[in-house]
């Protein structure tokens, strides 16, 4: 079969992502067949999806791999599930002759370092930044860094391992802490290097958009009303439509818009955080991903169709229609404020009741055991509101917070203990 007439997805995805069941069920909705390609060995598709395993760390068998598959049954389109696949996505899709993301400009998106350096060869507006070597003492590393600045692992998401710090001596306490953190990381520079960053003060807020042949479409932005000040930068609220004035909001997309050329994207979905302070709109990050958790559900509102259908109908050529609805909408994720184990959140059927909330989904199961930022990773679940204005929705928000009750046993850990023999 030829490969234009094809309607067959190629989903990388690793096997841990949640994701993977919304793509499937807007394949189906578009009329399009999926072949989902993880690691691991337990298969993210049903009986009802074709699903093979593979070894994303080993590119090049990957990619032999799913040639193979593309010569026995044509794809259309590869799309990357998630952030550790973006990279791979690229690669494949290449070797399969298949519309792409340049590779260097898909790991831009994967590595803040690169992310950084490039901004700064295209002369755009960036912060000041520096990496760092874990191997050397940080107070031998202190020159051109600024106060108050803010680390970062080089590949990590969802804020995971971003701290601030005020001083030098914070600085070398945050480093040692962050070490920890990205000692499992996948390649050996993301073990022994961070970003460090001057910290910009001001609003954030997210855009979400898709890449059409190098021209952005901003399919939403969203204020995030909560300071995100540190020392860790957990996100909790975002509502859309954003507050800010017309003017300020162009400054947003055009600072996304930029960074996107700069880094040589041209297809597919993009998510970006921005800092806005007076002197107008700086890029935090950018990813050529969608915006991660199911906050991916906001998209259905702004315009009439699953964030996931728009994806796939951008990367297989079909055109859907968008149906933008009137009004405002917002989503909580719900911080994990208390390492310990889970044992109930209370006050679910509570915070249903709050005019204007549509779902409160709690994520994590009881027994788990949560992780707070910056060594944590997820979120205990997400509560989602529609109103009349994006004020209300805030309200909204945040009267079904004051609801909920989430309740954290201590997490005992058992240490073995050598019992030596007389």
């Amino acid at each position: 079969m030829d490969a234009t007439l094809s309607k067959r997805v190629l989903l990388l995805s690793v096997a841990t992502s949640y994701r993977v069941a919304a793509y499937q069920r807007a394949a189906t909705a578009l009329g399009l067949e999926t072949l989902i390609a993880c690691d691991g060995n337990h298969a993210l598709a049903s009986e009802l999806y074709e699903g093979i395993s593979v070894d994303l760390q080993s590119v090049d068998a990957t990619k032999t791999r799913l040639c193979r598959e593309h010569q026995a049954r044509p794809f259309c389109a590869v799309v990357a599930v998630d952030d550790a696949t973006v990279e791979l996505a690229s690669v494949v899709a290449e070797a399969l002759g298949l519309p792409h993301n340049p590779v260097t400009a898909a790991k831009r998106t994967t590595r803040k370092d690169l992310a950084r350096q490039c901004l700064a060869e295209a002369g755009l507006e960036t912060l000041k930044f520096k990496r760092l070597d874990l191997r050397i003492p940080i107070e031998q590393q202190l020159d051109g860094i600024e106060f108050p600045c803010v680390i970062k692992p080089l590949a990590m998401s969802g804020s995971r391992g971003v701290m601030r710090a005020d001083n030098p001596e914070e600085l070398a306490r945050r480093c040692e802490r962050a070490a920890r953190i990205v000692a499992h990381a996948r390649h050996a520079d993301e073990r022994t290097h961070l970003l460090v960053e001057s910290f910009l003060p001001g609003g954030e807020v997210a855009l979400e958009g898709l890449l059409h042949d190098g021209e952005l479409e901003v399919l939403a932005i969203f204020d995030k009303p909560d300071p995100l000040d540190g020392p860790y930068f957990e996100e909790t609220y975002y509502i859309t439509p954003s507050r800010l004035p017309g003017a300020v909001q162009q400054q947003v997309i055009s600072c996304v818009a930029n960074a996107a050329t700069a880094f040589g994207l041209v297809r597919g979905p993009v998510h970006a955080e921005v800092r806005v302070d007076g002197s107008g709109a700086r890029l935090i990050e950018l990813a050529a991903r969608t915006i991660g958790g199911d906050c991916a559900r906001l998209m259905e509102f702004g315009t009439g169709h699953t964030l996931e259908s728009l994806v796939l109908s951008n990367a297989s050529g079909l055109s859907i229609e968008r149906h933008a609805a009137s009004g405002a909408a917002g989503v909580l994720m719900l911080p994990t404020q208390h390492a310990g184990t889970l044992r109930r959140v209370e006050g679910v059927l509570d915070a249903l009741k709050v005019d204007g909330v549509k779902d409160v989904v709690i994520t994590v199961r009881e027994g788990y055991e949560l992780v707070p930022l910056p060594e944590g990773n997820s979120y205990l679940g997400f509560v989602f509101a529609t109103a009349g204005d994006p004020a209300d929705v805030e309200r909204t928000l945040r009267e079904a917070h004051r609801r909920l009750n989430v309740v954290v046993a201590p997490s005992w850990k058992i240490e073995p203990v050598n019992v030596s023999r007389a």
